[in-house]
């Protein structure tokens, strides 16, 4: 490998923006505990917090007072959905999608094993619900509706303010993931539709261990704690705030609200030319999901042959993967890509590429280079590729 790595798996994590190290290296010395408030110390990291509540409530156009820190993503989905089913005093139906994240699906089977009614909807081949299917499955005992804006693994954006209308109809409360929207599309809770909203910083270029839950007014009054001790954030989530890391939160939705349209578009740019590439290189390969409604950046393909290990290593440099980091350490295919329709060896043969906010134009040209080298690596290694070279019809 005469190159540095090339990271284009920004789905899975994002590298700390500079300007996100910079805010928090200037607050080290601020070590109080933030519920500590009857002291200078405590005081001072209290208002840290509240200052990084107030940027991450406003690079989404919300109330800061709305914003529950958490750990992570998959904390926030198991607070809206077991935090939603505590809460209920007569609804028990929870609709998902068969393409959410693991931290969705998980906490729904279990609540169907306490006795909730869980429908989980398939989606169609390109990776978007038909939003009939969502209107047959909602009514008037519908609890909660989680539909992941945009998916982890392809890239798939679903149509939030439509199922939004649809829910609001009936009643039910609607979670979204979005994880994967904060810094790469616009979010305002006002058009948006969804009552509860999962965050997380590491996909945007902040620190890992700590997003957060926005709840919604419809969704104030419907959802209890599942960790119970200390009473902080508001009593729904127990548990010292980790000064630096919401810091960091802070810092990183406050650079996506001003950055999110350049970057959107250069991401955009970037990624169209490595996949066309890719598709050059490798004719039979196709785009998984929705080759339009798709987030900046994103997208998910499927070769003609060889193994996501196999076309890993002949991408040597490149670093993408063939499903969901979450799921990295599972060998079977990826749930997401079979759910859309492909069989498992059509999932196994699948990457994903994500480019950043600091993918550059040279690292993309090499790409393509490393890309058209695999393609004959595999070509010559491959059984068809040696038929076709000694003639053997």
């Amino acid at each position: 490998m005469a190159h540095a790595p090339i990271y284009l798996d920004h789905q899975a994590s994002t590298p700390l923006d500079p300007r996100v190290r910079a805010a928090m290296t200037r607050n080290d010395g601020l070590y109080g505990n933030p519920h500590s408030t009857n002291h200078l110390a405590g005081i001072e990291a209290a208002r840290a917090v509240e200052t990084a509540r107030r940027q991450v409530a406003r690079a989404i156009g919300g109330d800061a007072r709305r914003v529950v820190f958490t750990s992570g993503a998959t904390e926030a989905n198991n607070l809206a959905l077991f935090g939603a089913a505590r809460a209920s005093s007569g609804r028990r139906g929870i609709v998902t999608l068969g393409t959410e994240h693991s931290s969705v699906l998980e906490p729904a089977q279990a609540l169907g094993e306490m006795g909730f009614d869980v429908q989980t909807l398939p989606v169609q081949s390109d990776g978007i619900v038909d939003l009939d299917a969502v209107e047959r499955a909602v009514n008037e005992r519908t609890l909660l509706v989680s539909v992941m804006h945009v998916n982890n693994e392809t890239g798939v954006i679903q149509a939030i303010p439509a199922i939004a209308e649809i829910c609001q109809r009936f009643g039910a409360i609607l979670h979204s993931d979005c994880a994967q929207s904060l810094g790469r599309l616009p979010l305002d809770v006002r058009n948006f539709g969804a009552d509860l909203l999962t965050l997380s910083a590491h996909k945007c270029y902040g620190p890992k261990g700590i997003g957060a839950l926005y709840i919604g007014t419809r969704a104030r009054n419907g959802i209890r704690p599942v960790t119970l001790g200390g009473g902080q954030e508001g009593g729904l989530r127990p548990g010292t705030l980790p000064v630096p890391l919401c810091i960091g939160f802070g810092e990183a939705c406050r650079v996506a609200a001003i950055d999110v349209h350049v970057d959107a578009e250069r991401m955009s740019s970037l990624a169209e030319e490595l996949l066309k590439t890719i598709l050059d290189a490798f004719p039979r390969a196709e785009l998984n999901g929705s080759p339009t409604h798709r987030a900046p950046g994103a997208f998910n393909v499927r070769f003609p042959s060889a193994s996501g290990d196999e076309l890993l290593d002949a991408l040597e440099g490149v670093q993408a993967s063939s499903g969901s980091a979450c799921a990295s350490v599972v060998t079977e295919p990826s749930p997401v890509l079979v759910a859309y329709g492909l069989s498992s060896a059509e999932a196994d043969r699948s990457l994903r590429f994500c480019v950043g906010r600091f993918t550059t134009q040279e690292e993309i040209r090499i790409a393509g280079d490393v890309v058209r080298s695999a393609a004959r690596q595999l070509s010559i290694s491959s059984p068809i590729g040696r038929t076709a070279r000694v003639g053997i019809g």
